[in-house]
């Protein structure tokens, strides 16, 4: 099966404010039918790039295609296949759920029956069906994101932007929003989403790529971008006044006399082949240990990494 074309495509963005490149020959392709996340610092370009994607901003140079139109030429066919969830929810908290999206659906053309409809399917996607008839005033803050989301889902987009989805909800409601987004891309919408969550690219992302200083400083899988700082770790916390130093010979490992702890590094054996053996040989020499800890590098320490311009960046 020939595999569909990308949903968005970008190629050599550039756009300057003054002095300042908010876009510097960036680049960015999102799958269709997957969750992408754009991650990046405060000021490395994600608004700009967005702004472009949504017909919202005109770049200097460049190519954008979104859903197989292009941004410049065919603004308005982009704009009706796209969809569009900012921080701030856009919805009436006078009105019940259910009569939001049928208003929405009213002021987009359809008719009063085909608003209803598309109401009633989105609400019960989105397990809003029992809180319906219910004023928006009273929903959880993961409730009106839900909704709000589903709200931008009224004339099935292509390709729906979500800009910071969770930001100032509790950790129900962030659960409660990262199934949404599942369910999105579930009804045929592809997802590009910017956060400050590392955690939450984590677990939605099929692909992520960072930005810095306007441009592409890495992309991939989370576990791709995982391997740039190496593989698993085992620390191992030895009891009391045990011999550090003899405890790094003997698994091969680093001793860090600050912290009373020794690295082992897992190595193309992977995490779970390397702590079975590690444990096996502080069995065998009869080591008290107070701790053997299995540590995977963190999406939020390749962030650090590749976003610290003390030490260049990506390089």
């Amino acid at each position: 099966m020939t595999p569909a074309p990308p949903t968005l495509t970008a190629r050599g963005l550039h756009k300057r404010y003054r002095d300042v490149a908010a876009l510097d020959g960036f680049d960015l392709e999102v799958a269709a039918g997957t969750i992408h996340a754009l991650l990046g610092p405060n000021g490395a370009g994600k608004t700009t790039a967005v702004r472009t994607f949504a017909t919202l901003t005109r770049c200097e140079r460049g190519e954008v295609r979104v859903a197989g139109h292009d941004v410049r030429r065919e603004a308005a066919a982009v704009r009706r296949a796209i969809g569009l969830v900012g921080q701030t929810t856009a919805l009436d908290e006078v009105l019940f759920g259910h009569e939001n999206l049928v208003m929405l659906g009213r002021l987009l053309g359809l008719s009063k029956t085909e608003a209803t409809v598309r109401g009633d399917e989105l609400v019960t996607a989105f397990g809003l069906a029992e809180a319906r008839d219910r004023k928006v005033s009273t929903y959880s803050g993961g409730m009106r994101r839900r909704l709000d989301i589903a709200a931008s889902l009224i004339l099935r987009p292509r390709l729906l932007f979500l800009d910071e989805p969770t930001t100032g909800l509790d950790p129900r409601g962030r659960a409660e929003v990262w199934q949404a987004v599942r369910q999105t891309v579930g009804l045929g919408t592809t997802v590009l989403m910017t956060t400050q969550y590392l955690d939450e690219a984590d677990q939605l992302a099929d692909r992520i790529t960072v930005m810095g200083a306007g441009r592409v400083i890495a992309e991939g899988t989370s576990a791709e971008l995982k391997s740039r700082l190496g593989g698993d770790r085992i620390i191992v916390t030895p009891r009391g006044d045990a011999d550090l130093v003899a405890l790094a010979a003997l698994l091969e490992g680093t001793a860090d006399e600050e912290t009373r702890e020794v690295t082992v590094e897992a190595g193309r054996a992977g995490g779970t082949v390397a702590l079975l053996s590690v444990v096996r040989a502080i069995d065998s020499a009869g080591v008290d240990v107070d701790d053997v800890l299995l540590r995977r590098p963190t999406l939020d320490e390749v962030f650090l990494h590749l976003t610290d311009t003390t030490t260049g960046g990506a390089a």
